[in-house]
């Protein structure tokens, strides 16, 4: 089995079987199919994880109450005639036998990851797993194990086996000695079974079967039926009532004599040979590859490194069992694999592509190998170079889904590893003559000199710079991606007396690599250079070059930072810059903000020393975010002096630039619209001619701002934009994770919001990138409270403060963790630890002139003031603060202050004021967009009618005297709840709970439980 399930991100309904990874959506299409059509074919290729699908829904059919058969066939099966069709029958034996009296029924077990099972028989009536090895999923819950127990319904002379579960018993005589016959639990006369009895008497069972309810038939394997199988199965299946519903899984078989619509190969004189029904458009589900996003999730279910997702997904292409191959390999690397390194590809995941390969014909592999060393490769291209049947040979490689063609001929590998094993399995002759003949047809220059280095085994000065010429103008193309591969095999191709050139060349592949985001490249040209006697200012730009693609990743890279240090020692150029990268590597990496300032001061000062304008400026950027984060108020003038640095001196990207922080200042200041309005002015010029990693950070800070004022689903799109292109480079999704968090906070749901915090927790942790670490556990913590589920928001908000703290990040604006910690800790009874952290953090803020963080000071605050049962200053200050909130611009904000409005109204006993605040809220957050925090306004609390119901003004005035949270206690015991109940309820310790009850007792004025209940009574 490929895939598996994960709950957080789309949780099912309740009672309801939650889906594999990525297949919510397929899952439905398949239970419409089965309702309306009572046929479904799943078809796709090998290892997409369709058993798992069909392995979902024969649980959710088992829940339902329907009796679930489970064949799965074998190749072997395919030559042994009624093979399929006497599994089914035991099949069936073993689902409707029960022990006898007195006999001990046997304890059923669950399939990994579905709490039920389904029986599952092979062809030859062997237990085993349907998608694999896994032995768990052998048996039912609710069911036997499937092999057949001795029951009292024997009859005739047959008294074991499939005779004695009673199966037969409605069969008349010739269809019983024909069915048993079948099972070779008769002898088989010489002239063999009554064929049409032999029908007849299956198709019975079937339809005796529907008669005890609904029956779900999973025919997994389908291609491996054995002919006569198939044909009695169709029949069967043509006279069965609507009850029976039928899911066939098939793994198409692309490279016989004949094909059918869907790939299936079939003898000509029955088209629908192999088939159990005509299937029809409606009956066939192609179960398609799984996005990048969706492998980060598969990637984590399975307990994987989950920060290389993106490059995963381009080596597998989508495919399940092929993504989860690579990231074991990465897994069980001796060390971490870098996002500049190669990805680590251990002998399973080889072999699992090369299987996918195996299958291919001789001459399908040979066209195939020559798509693989094209740059665009397309059936013309490989058909000029030498494959005169390509696009036969890519026709049936696109039917076994190892590559697509597009309507111009061209040729894409649905997966990277396909490529990359077909050019690693093949010999240098090979590959030489295909990328010799590929020179020869090319219709570009570029392309053509690629491949003629390529063909050549050994160096070439003349040839060398002839590429070095193609790079050249690779780049004057925009093809940067392009650029750097040329410049790297000029590089290669250099003879080794041209020692100094090559080592020139390699510089130069390092730059342009950095410029394109190739970490790949990059890491190869400078391993090549510092493995040569170069100069210390070649291997300090080297080495640059590979700090500069690492991405988040700056973990582990230390002794490249220790070596920069030392060979730039001398070179004041070459020290600043080497600073520059410190300043960032002590702030991402070590959350060393203090050390990462002074880095960036000497960085800069060196760089004016020299006159060096753009290193200067990139340096004051880093100082004033440090100056930030610390607290100064020198923060702004430092950046104002970058920006005019940056002005006369044009960068080369926005990332890390003093006009995309001065965009995050305005963020941070929640002057939104003005950030927004700057952004969307920068937009259309990153897009056109700005790096991948400038689109992304664009992309991000836009869902920020968005998440903030709205529009909502603008945020979503946009926080979706970044984590493509994030996932596509390659590149470490925590941020773009982080991104969508705040934007499913905002617009989406609460449900996928925390499990894209978490995610983002995870790449984070991996990477190693203190300062997206905070950001993505302050998110969790936030979406945490807003859940109810307090107990962990104040775990994660109390190490969101221990990291803060940790790093000595003073500004409260740039991470607004203080006022959620103080709402957790008011949840949970410490409401003088609440008041201390607000007291601490409000000079601060009126020092720093960060308003809008001191009204969100003043909405925890007033909280703590109805704890207080001071509800009418407390009513009064959130009526103030949801008002200055809207003035600033803050919508979102405001209709939480609203929310907080209303339920101080209700406990000061004035239900029509709570429901009027409510319905602010919920005019302000349909404004927005903001769907989860609509809900959230729509949402009647516990032990309270609907707004004008009987009762609606009446309350307890008792109760007004408890905290949020004791009331949550006082309610559940009040309904019965034992004390470990209530603290498993609400993330407490028991002890916790005890004392909690003791001050309910006391403010209530009780004596039990039952006193309890009856003054919760209106």
């Amino acid at each position: 089995m490929t895939t598996a399930p994960h709950v957080a991100l789309r949780p099912a309904g309740v009672g309801a079987n939650p889906a594999p990874v990525g297949r919510e959506e397929l899952l439905a299409r398949l239970e419409r199919a089965l309702h309306t059509r009572g046929r479904a074919l799943l078809t796709g290729p090998a290892g997409v994880g369709k058993t798992e699908v069909a392995l979902a829904e024969a649980a959710r059919a088992e829940a339902r109450g329907e009796t679930v058969l489970w064949l799965a066939s074998l190749p072997s099966d395919r030559e042994i005639p009624g093979a399929s069709a006497a599994a089914l029958v035991a099949s069936v034996a073993a689902t409707v036998t029960w022990p006898g009296p007195g006999a001990v029924r046997p304890e059923p077990s669950e399939a990994p990851g579905y709490g039920a099972s389904v029986p599952v028989l092979s062809a030859l009536g062997s237990p085993r797993s349907p998608g694999g090895p896994t032995p768990a999923a052998q048996t039912a819950a609710g069911h036997p194990a499937p092999t057949a127990v001795a029951g009292a319904h024997a009859t005739g002379p047959y008294t074991t086996g499939v005779s004695a579960s009673g199966v037969f018993d409605e069969l008349p005589g010739p269809q019983r000695t024909a069915v048993a016959m079948l099972c070779r639990e008769a002898p088989i006369d010489a002239d063999g079974w009554d064929t049409i009895a032999l029908r007849l008497g299956i198709a019975r069972i079937l339809r005796t079967l529907t008669c005890r309810g609904p029956v779900l038939l999973v025919v997994d394997g389908v291609q491996h039926v054995d002919p006569d199988s198939a044909d009695l199965l169709r029949f069967a299946l043509h006279l069965a009532p609507p009850a029976l519903r039928v899911v066939a899984v098939e793994t198409p078989e692309p490279y016989g004599e004949a094909h059918d619509p869907y790939g299936e190969p079939h003898r000509s004189e029955d088209p629908h040979a192999r088939h159990l029904w005509v299937p029809s458009e409606a009956d066939v589900l192609r179960v398609p590859p799984l996005h990048a996003d969706e492998i980060a999730e598969l990637l984590i279910h399975h307990r994987l490194p989950s920060r290389m997702a993106g490059r995963i997904h381009r080596a597998s292409g989508g495919n399940p069992r092929l993504a989860l191959a690579v990231g074991r390999s990465l897994a069980d690397a001796r060390t971490p694999v870098h996002h500049a390194e190669a990805l680590t590809l251990s002998g399973r995941a080889r072999d699992l592509a090369r299987q996918l390969l195996g299958a291919a014909p001789p001459a399908v592999r040979e066209t195939l190998l020559l798509a693989a060393l094209a740059l665009r490769p397309s059936a013309t291209l490989v058909r000029r170079a030498g494959r005169p049947n390509a696009e036969a040979d890519l026709a049936a490689a696109e039917r076994a889904d190892l590559v697509s063609l597009a309507e111009d001929g061209s040729v894409t590998f649905t997966a990277g590893l396909l490529p990359s094993t077909l050019v690693h399995d093949a010999c240098w002759a090979e590959r030489s003559a295909g990328h010799a003949a590929l020179a020869e047809v090319v219709d570009d220059p570029v392309e053509a000199v690629r491949h003629r280095a390529l063909a050549t085994d050994s160096p070439d000065e003349e040839l060398a710079a002839e590429v070095a010429a193609a790079a050249d103008l690779a780049r004057r193309r925009g093809n940067s991606a392009l650029a750097a591969e040329l410049a790297l095999l000029a590089a290669e191709s250099t003879p080794g007396r041209h020692g100094t050139r090559r080592i020139a060349r390699l510089v130069d592949a390092a730059e342009e690599a950095a410029r394109a985001a190739r970490a790949d490249l990059a890491m190869r040209a400078a391993t090549d250079l510092l493995a040569r006697d170069a100069v210390p200012a070649d291997r300090v730009r080297a080495r640059l070059a590979v700090l500069d693609t690492a991405g988040q990743g700056l973990t582990g890279l230390d002794e490249m930072y220790v070596h920069a240090m030392e060979d730039s020692e001398g070179d004041t150029a070459l020290r600043a810059a080497v600073q520059l990268r410190l300043a960032l590597k002590y702030v991402l990496a070590d959350g060393d903000p203090e050390r990462s300032r002074t880095a960036a001061v000497e960085s800069a000062a060196l760089a004016a020393s020299i006159g060096d304008p753009r290193t200067a400026s990139q340096a004051l950027t880093v100082q004033a975010r440090m100056e930030r984060a610390l607290g100064s108020p020198d923060a702004e003038s430092v950046l104002d002096r970058a920006r005019a640095l940056e002005l006369a001196e044009r960068p080369l990207g926005i990332r890390n630039a003093a006009q995309i922080l001065t965009i995050r200042h305005a963020l941070f200041d929640d002057r939104l619209v003005e950030a927004r309005d700057e952004l969307g002015a920068l937009l259309p010029l990153v897009q056109r001619r700005g790096s991948v990693e400038d689109a992304i950070e664009l992309f991000r800070t836009l869902a920020e701002i968005e998440s903030r004022i709205g529009p909502c689903a603008a945020a979503l799109a946009h926080a979706g934009q970044s984590l493509a292109l994030t996932l596509e480079a390659g590149l470490s999704p925590g941020p773009a994770w982080y991104a969508l968090a705040l934007a499913e906070t905002a617009g989406g749901s609460f449900a996928r919001a925390a499990s894209y915090a978490r995610r983002s927790v995870q790449a984070s942790e991996e990477e190693g990138d203190r300062v997206f670490l905070s950001r993505s556990r302050y998110a969790l913590g936030r979406v945490q409270l807003v859940n109810g589920d307090v107990a962990a928001a104040l775990e994660t908000l109390r190490r969101v403060q221990a990291d803060e703290r940790a790093q000595s990040t003073v500004d409260p604006s740039m991470l607004r963790w203080h006022e959620e910690l103080a709402e957790a800790l008011l949840a949970n009874d410490a409401g003088d630890e609440a008041l201390a952290l607000l007291a601490e953090v409000r000079p601060v803020a009126e020092r720093l002139g960060r308003s809008t963080v001191l009204l969100g000071c003043d909405r925890a605050h007033a909280l703590c003031l109805a704890a207080e049962g001071r509800t009418d200053e407390a009513a009064e200050l959130l009526t103030r603060t949801a008002g200055d909130f809207g003035r600033a611009g803050l919508p979102l904000e405001r209709g939480r202050a609203l929310i907080a409005l209303a339920r101080v109204e209700r406990r000061r006993r004035r239900r029509s004021a709570a429901q009027a605040a409510l319905h602010e809220a919920a005019s302000v957050f349909e404004r927005a967009g903001a769907a989860p925090w609509l809900v959230l306004a729509g949402e009647t609390p516990a032990g309270e009618g609907p707004a004008g119901g009987p009762g609606a003004e009446e309350t307890v005035p008792a109760l007004s005297s408890l905290t949020e949270a004791e009331l949550r206690l006082a309610r559940l015991v009040g309904q019965g709840a034992s004390n470990q109940e209530a603290a498993a309820k609400l993330y407490l310790s028991v002890k916790t709970v005890e004392a909690r009850l003791t001050r309910i007792y006391q403010k209530l004025d009780v004596r039990s439980r039952a006193q309890l209940a009856t003054a919760l009574r209106p």
